[in-house]
């Protein structure tokens, strides 16, 4: 899994578009009044307040201390703890477990799929959206172009996002018992906050590329893969990442 120290604030202030689409994704949940919900990767919890909005009852877990402390004092009648997606487990099974931009950060699937499983009733319903094969690949690109310029390839991280396939991800699912009920792959051309948004994105969300070379180095390898995607990823005053989403509802057997 790839190191990533979050910052909630930021997260937040830049980056709000990750809830504001996962609401979108609430229609494949379709939570219902006294349903126990799990929010997997709640982050500030925004999507876990909503879904608590339909009557449920949600608990939100995150593996980030920050995310989980914004999360509480945002958001005070929702239930959030700090648990490892790859090692959590309930005495009450739930009804439904949602997740939303969080398991392509994640390369242990297997370990994450049992958890879910594992907290579902029979019949239980697992609805995820995450990264796809391709997902932001010309910023990744750009990134790694910058760092090979400048002679720090061999300081490249070797972290990397778990970006699958539909068929990789359906046989993941289908290997832990999971009956998969509909699925999408659709790229999504998200447009990001403000005139540093590329800047901030490769910040917040690629600081990973960046953990053996120097701040000063980092910063310099931001600067010229942003020029290196201002021709194809800004237009009309707004910088656009090149998201590919997967979408997935699952049933427990």
């Amino acid at each position: 899994m790839p190191a990533i120290q979050w910052n909630a604030n930021l997260y937040d202030d830049k980056h709000s578009f990750v809830s504001r689409y996962g609401e979108d994704v609430l229609g494949w949940l379709h939570p219902q009044k006294g349903e126990r919900i799990l929010d997997l990767g709640c982050g500030t919890g925004q999507l876990a307040f909503n879904i608590s909005e339909y009557g449920a009852d949600v608990t939100g877990i995150d593996n980030s201390p920050e995310m989980i402390a914004r999360a509480k004092a945002a958001y005070p009648g929702v239930r959030f703890e700090i648990q490892d997606a790859t090692d959590f487990s309930f005495t009450e099974p739930f009804d439904a477990v949602f997740s939303n931009a969080t398991l392509h950060w994640i390369q242990e699937q297997p370990a994450v799929l049992n958890c879910v499983y594992n907290s579902l009733k029979p019949g239980g319903r697992f609805v995820l959206e995450m990264g796809a094969r391709h997902n932001v690949e010309s910023i990744c690109n750009a990134i790694v172009k910058a760092m090979e310029e400048d002679g720090l390839d061999e300081l490249l991280s070797t972290d990397f996002w778990f970006f699958p396939t539909v068929s990789e991800y359906t046989a993941l699912l289908e290997q832990q018992g999971f009956t998969v009920a509909s699925v999408i792959n659709f790229k999504r051309e998200t447009a990001l906050t403000g005139e540093d948004g590329m800047h901030d994105w490769m910040n917040m969300f690629g600081a990973f590329f960046f953990k053996h070379i120097t701040p000063q180095q980092a910063a310099t390898v931001v600067s010229k893969a942003v020029e290196y995607l201002r021709p194809s990823h800004y237009w009309q005053n707004t910088w656009y990442a090149d998201y590919v989403r997967l979408r997935v509802k699952a049933i427990k057997n």
